[in-house]
């Protein structure tokens, strides 16, 4: 159980987007929807999923993410559901990103862009880090889109290579100046709280 959680939110005239570090009993509440999410042919696909996922599996996912240090989030639009994302392997100022918008019919409608934009202000801001990754199954064409549009650009390192599954994935990164030069004075309205 977290003692104290990061909600971060960005509120527009159109809507309110939070990220937040569920509570265990949130991650319950949640366990069913995600599970369908990450078990969705298409989704499967793009995330690179081979198995399948129960409910009590996302528990134990969020867990054991927690367990090694990383920072799970649930995401909502308008106090609904619309997918989960983290930051992984957060060490030596640089961490791996990771995000999914569950619905296939809320997909392509620049939700992932407008989460993507927040959690990264906040690794970034509030984390202090200097550098993301992400690593993209080359057939996921909307992930290579949307990363590229945040600033990403490909990186052949060891250190971005480390984070792939597989040889063919893509590999890029992000510098937090980067990300500032382009995004900085458009993201001053994204806030994060410490909550109980």
């Amino acid at each position: 159980m977290l003692d104290r959680r990061i909600c971060v939110e960005w509120r527009s005239e159109a809507d309110v987007l939070v990220a937040i570090e569920p509570t265990l009993a949130e991650v319950r509440a949640a366990a069913g929807e995600l599970a369908r999410a990450y078990n969705e042919p298409h989704n499967r696909a793009m995330i690179a999923n081979t198995t399948d996922f129960t409910p009590d599996d996302v528990g134990e996912h969020f867990a054991t993410m927690r367990d090694e240090g990383a920072r799970p989030f649930l995401l909502q639009r308008d106090g609904v559901l619309v997918g989960d994302a983290d930051l992984r392997h957060v060490e030596r100022g640089h961490a791996e990103f990771a995000l999914l918008i569950a619905s296939r019919a809320s997909q392509g409608k620049g939700l992932g862009t407008r989460f993507a934009l927040m959690l990264h202000a906040f690794a970034f801001r509030a984390l202090g880090l200097a550098r993301m990754y992400v690593t993209i199954v080359p057939e996921n064409a909307a992930s290579l889109r949307v990363f590229a549009k945040l600033g990403y650009v490909d990186d052949a390192s060891d250190e971005a290579r480390g984070f792939t599954d597989d040889p063919r994935d893509v590999s890029m990164s992000l510098a937090c100046e980067d990300f500032e030069r382009a995004w900085g004075e458009r993201l001053r309205a994204v806030r994060f709280e410490e909550r109980r």
